[in-house]
């Protein structure tokens, strides 16, 4: 078979859902070996989420029974597991002494910091020998892939894409 015929047979949404594995469970390794299995579940990407949303104001459980979609029993025990691991505090709001703000400390900082910088590396690894030019066309082709799926307006853009699954 020649390179011809290869190409014409491989399927894009296949090709794409395996680099999506690869890429996953890279990443799920690199995770692994930097939480140190301190963090479980969703408690990293709710890090991550506190990381983002705190950088534009205060952060309520109720911002994060919103954002994740969960009852507030469960985000309550999300965010206990959190304060008693030295990830964040909660204070009472200036306005409403009822409700909590949360706080990451340092510890969350860093450990966000960290994963931050490890996502850097691996992107950096992922692109090696890939021109600036070939990531603009694939870019350019993952979008109209994306909008053939009328899926567009439900990217979200990647200022906003907390780390770490987060």
């Amino acid at each position: 078979m020649d390179e011809e015929d290869v190409l014409t047979n491989r399927q894009l949404g296949f090709e794409l859902k395996a680099a999506n594995n690869m890429i996953r469970r890279k990443m799920e390794v690199i995770f692994a070996q930097q939480d140190s299995h301190e963090l479980n579940g969703m408690q990293g990407p709710l890090l991550g989420y506190l990381y983002h949303k705190s950088r534009n104001g205060d952060v309520y459980q109720k911002d994060v029974e919103q954002e994740f979609r969960i009852r507030r029993s469960t985000a309550t025990v999300m965010l206990q597991s959190l304060e008693q691991k030295g990830y964040l505090i909660r204070v009472a709001s200036t306005e409403d002494a009822r409700l909590k703000r949360i706080l990451l400390t340092e510890k969350a900082i860093e450990h966000h910091n960290m994963i931050e910088e490890q996502i850097r590396i691996f992107n950096r690894e992922l692109e090696d020998g890939i021109t600036e030019e070939e990531k603009r066309t694939f870019l350019t082709i993952l979008d109209k892939m994306v909008q053939n799926l009328g899926m567009e307006g439900e990217r979200v853009e990647s200022s906003n894409v907390p780390c770490r699954n987060e």
